[in-house]
């Protein structure tokens, strides 16, 4: 099934509506995933991308944002990431979606 929002917070409620409960934090000086519910930082890659959304901003360029539905079978955990994109992205939160998107 495709799925289509119009914005970040309407994807990340239906996304934890569909199980993706565990938000994460990209952890730019350890290049890794932080789990905000057990406080433990995760390798990006142990994880999968199960889905991708892309928010452009209409007037704002600091309105762009991506939303990663993510998963992990060896820690049995789903859950979601939201970063900027474009001229607002820094190099290291760069670099773990790369590692990321290495697993689409």
């Amino acid at each position: 099934m495709e799925y289509n929002y119009d914005t970040v917070s309407e994807a990340v409620n239906d996304l934890i509506k569909r199980g993706y409960t565990t938000d994460f934090t990209v952890l730019t000086e350890r290049e890794g995933l932080h789990c905000n519910k057990t406080a433990k930082t995760l390798s990006p890659d142990e994880f999968e991308i199960d889905e991708t959304y892309r928010f452009e901003g209409s007037t704002d360029p600091g309105d762009e944002m991506i939303v990663f539905a993510i998963s992990s079978k060896n820690h049995d955990i789903k859950g979601v990431i939201v970063n900027a994109y474009g001229m607002y992205t820094d190099a290291v939160s760069s670099k773990v979606v790369a590692r990321l998107l290495k697993h689409l």
